[in-house]
């Protein structure tokens, strides 16, 4: 692209974005996520609050007798269940990678939708957690990013619509057995699931006979195909009915039927979702309580509900959690030879692991404010003292908070998370069995300890767990699970009157004083992390480098393939160095927008650290990290980062080694060097002693070109004509009869592999086809020199896709490349490069998860052109 101009993407797109809402929602992005969790911690009060009621008269010694009565033959026909609601779930997948196009081997579909459910299920965020993994598994089975996320998006709607479907059908067929437990008329009842059961209707009616679209305000999407649409709405309805079913098999006593119970199940479903508390946990069993408490026992219907949440949540979660665990084993066994399944298949292990992580601390902290059975007490009173049983107890339950602080390290592949979470699985491994001897606790926590040594290669990620700030959402789902503890603790000891004494009370067999020294040290441990986290000094790195920093960085990328980090010669933009100094990134600021210019620079295993290190330091500084112009193949480790990929455009890389001006193809470049030698052009390629020797007459070219143009230096991703910088690089000439009228500076390093050009300008007036002249030259020189690549960069919007099932983000891209001529010759610039027959390669942008493209590339935008008075003029 030509230096000087405003870089067409970011320009482009600014331009078309609407300013006051997006000035707007600018000013509330750094403030959303903390007002998002803070309703979230409302909301989970709130519904535990609403649950205490419901819950009032019910003994929970009585929920254990009716737990423990649970017949084995419904227990095991809720695991059958299970299994045939996640093979539904595997539908939804195959039908958004047909409704794409797409094919994989179903048993591959299966694996991936099978972690990402169980994952998703207990983590909350499906389309986040779940989205996450089947990024990592797909895309590397040669699955685009973009389609990923519409796998990712096709499968949420899908479940949407058909749990909406599910819903209007129990309220239609089944409206009198609701009535009673909901206190509403029949009539109404199916009135509201008729009219879901027509809205539905008429959205595959469009599908059937409309023109296969739907959409509002220029925004549409493609729907399905009729015969895919059924075949997802009938997945739906086994999924759900099945889901429902394992609970409803649980329950010893309800007047409720199985179709009348499916629809108040979908509406707990969905509200647990909408709500984003982890898991739905609480607004999911005060939906339950409140309408099948009313027609059954309540003690009954708790029992099932914890039943139900053992055996559809954390069931799938341990078996997904052996399944990661033996395709790593059997990665390990294979060696070079693995297929591509299990080398993709096993690193999905961090997000599993992390969540099964997660769920296991959950469960400590919760069998820390529970009593344990007294026959189990008076065994321990005869082998143990009771000050060891006092400190396993306390300890344990403080534990479990520290593996729900470290699963976010392990979700992050932090080798210093994978050392906390090791170490404390299995201290707590044996801490259960010195507490309560809680065998299955122990037993968890130990296949979690074998599979965090089999999966040990996967954690490569060198940073110390206490690096990482924890974010709102974590502090949301730490709060619902120590908000939800301490109901539960109400709950056991409600017959107990509080009193000051009971903190001093150690004896065996009082448990009520033990739950109470449990939940304060869980307390004060979030406590101190939560005030650790938020006020401790930020570290974050914003000054420009000085000359021994730029000189480093220099040794570094002339050790590389990648010649456009030689942009770090600028000295305009903050540099952050591995931990090692072996590999760097350069980036700058804008609002709340940290971009970093390009991929990590140096060897690639120091590239995950080095980027997850740049996006804390962002976040601890109130920031949101971009990675901007970043290649494909590199995408897996910003997603692993948090980070979602969005296309940019393609880069043009020209092959040397096969480059000539023979045949028909270039026929144009050849006619326009041939008549550029008889018009008196000449080439030179200078190196950086002989570029000193002509610096005036480039600089005078330069501000020429710039009065021509109307305009000024630009910065970040584009050099600026400053003599010190000009004067480090090659430089590619061109005269006419012996004065210089055209120059490009041009970018390499000691590998040889790629070349780039950087200042790219002529005098007023040359001859047509200058440049292209001084280009065919350059590359025919560089390829005798033995250089295998010429990168003509970016062109910026091109390739994005034109289908009708496109996200947004490409529909806005095509329409900017299509008609925002008044802001860059999109069509002219893409031309230029495609006459030397070039490669395309995308480029992609990466931002932080939740923030919107459009603003990191107005801020983009800002930073090339060196504040808003660069964006206004040229």
């Amino acid at each position: 692209m030509v230096a000087g101009e405003r870089e067409p993407a970011a320009a482009a797109i600014e331009g078309a974005m609407p300013g006051r809402y997006e000035r707007l929602r600018s000013r509330l992005a750094p403030w959303r996520p903390a007002i998002t969790a803070l309703v979230g911690v409302v909301v989970v009060i709130l519904v535990w609050l609403a649950i205490s009621r419901l819950i009032a008269e019910v003994n929970y010694n009585d929920v254990l007798d009716t737990l423990h009565a649970t017949p084995l033959s419904s227990v095991a026909a809720a695991l059958g269940l299970t299994a045939l609601s996640f093979l539904a779930l595997s539908i939804y997948d195959l039908s958004a990678l047909r409704y794409l196009g797409l094919a994989l081997p179903y048993p591959i579909v299966a694996l991936t939708a099978f972690c990402a459910y169980a994952v998703g299920n207990t983590a909350g965020f499906g389309p986040l957690t779940g989205g996450a993994i089947r990024y990592r598994f797909y895309s590397r089975l040669g699955v685009e990013p973009g389609d990923v996320a519409k796998v990712v998006a096709f499968v949420t709607i899908a479940f949407g619509l058909g749990l909406a479907g599910v819903t209007g059908l129990g309220l239609t067929f089944a409206a009198a057995d609701l009535a009673m437990p909901l206190a509403l008329p029949p009539m109404l009842l199916r009135l509201v699931g008729g009219a879901v059961l027509v809205a539905l209707g008429l959205l595959f009616v469009l599908a059937a006979r409309g023109d296969g679209r739907i959409g509002w305000r220029r925004i549409s999407v493609a729907l399905p195909r009729p015969g895919l649409m059924l075949a997802q709405f009938g997945a739906t309805i086994v999924d759900v009915s099945a889901a429902a079913a394992v609970l409803w098999v649980l329950l010893p006593n309800s007047d409720i039927g199985l179709p009348a119970f499916v629809a108040v199940y979908a509406v707990a479903i969905g509200l647990g979702v909408a709500s984003h508390v982890p898991a739905g946990l609480g607004v999911f069993e005060a939906v339950i309580l409140a309408v099948v408490g009313r027609s059954a026992s309540v003690d009954a219907v708790l029992s099932a509900l914890i039943l139900y949440r053992v055996i559809y949540y954390g069931v799938p979660l341990i078996v997904a959690s052996g399944l990661v665990t033996g395709l790593e084993l059997r990665r390990v066994a294979s060696g070079a030879q693995a297929s591509r399944v299990l080398r993709a298949g096993a690193q999905l292990s961090p997000r599993v692991l992390a969540t099964l992580t997660f769920a296991l601390g959950a469960v400590l902290v919760f069998s820390g404010v529970t009593p344990a059975a007294d026959q189990r007490l008076d065994l321990l009173s005869g082998l143990l003292p009771l000050p060891i049983l006092e400190g396993a107890h306390f300890l344990e339950s403080v534990l479990g908070l520290g593996l729900i602080v470290v699963a976010r390290g392990l979700a992050h592949r932090l080798d210093g998370a994978w050392w906390a979470a090791l170490v404390a699985a299995g201290t707590a491994v044996l801490l259960s069995l010195l507490k309560a001897i809680a065998i299955s606790e122990s037993i968890a926590l130990a296949l979690l300890f074998i599979a965090l040594l089999a999966t040990r290669r996967e954690f490569n990620r060198p940073a110390s767990v206490l690096h990482q700030r924890l974010t709102p959402g974590w502090f949301l789902a730490m709060t619902t699970v120590i908000v939800t503890a301490a109901a539960i603790m109400l709950f056991v000891y409600a017959d107990v009157e509080y009193s000051n004494e009971l903190w001093w009370q150690f004896e065996f067999s009082e448990e009520a004083p033990r739950s109470l020294r449990a939940l304060l040290g869980v307390v004060i441990a979030a406590g101190s992390l939560a005030t650790w986290s938020l006020f401790r000094p930020s570290k974050g790195k914003t000054a420009l480098p000085d000359a021994a920093e730029v000189a480093e960085a220099v040794r570094i990328l002339d050790t590389q393939p990648y010649p456009d980090a030689n942009l770090v010669r600028m000295g305009d933009k903050t540099l952050l160095f591995s931990e090692d100094r072996r590999a760097f990134i350069m980036f700058g600021r804008q609002a709340h927008s940290w971009v970093a210019l390009f991929d990590p620079i140096g060897p690639r295993d120091a590239w995950p650290g080095l980027i997850w290190q740049f996006v804390e330091m962002a976040r601890a500084a109130g920031g949101r990290a971009v990675f901007y112009q970043v290649m494909p193949e590199n995408l897996a480790l910003y997603a692993d980062a948090g980070m979602r990929a969005f296309k940019l455009g393609e880069a043009a890389q020209v092959d040397l080694a096969a480059f000539d001006l023979k045949g028909a193809k270039r026929a144009s470049l050849r006619h326009a060097y041939n008549r550029s030698l008889r018009e008196g052009l000449s080439f030179e390629f200078l190196e950086p002693d002989q570029v000193a020797g002509v610096i005036e007459d480039l600089e005078a070219i330069s501000n020429r070109w710039l009065a021509e143009h109307r305009a000024r230096e630009k910065r970040f991703s584009l050099g600026a004509f400053e003599r010190a910088y000009v004067m480090t690089q090659r430089a590619a000439i061109v005269r006419c009869r012996d004065r210089i009228v055209a120059f490009a500076t041009v970018m390499t390093t000691g590998r040889k592999e790629a070349v780039t050009a950087d200042l790219m300008r002529f005098d007023p007036g040359v001859p047509a086809g200058t440049m292209e002249f001084l280009f065919s030259s350059l590359m025919l020189n560089l390829r005798d020199q033995g250089y295998r690549w010429f990168d003509l960069g970016m062109a910026p919007l091109a390739g994005l896709s034109e289908s009708p099932a496109a996200p947004i983000w490409h529909r806005m891209g095509r329409a900017v490349f299509e008609h925002g001529e008044r802001f860059y010759n999109f069509h002219g610039l893409r031309a230029f490069k495609a006459k030397f027959q070039p490669e395309w390669q995308p480029r992609y942008m990466a931002v932080s998860g939740g923030m919107s493209p459009a603003l990191a590339l107005a801020d983009v935008t800002v930073l090339i052109s060196g504040g808003l008075k660069g964006v206004v003029g040229k």
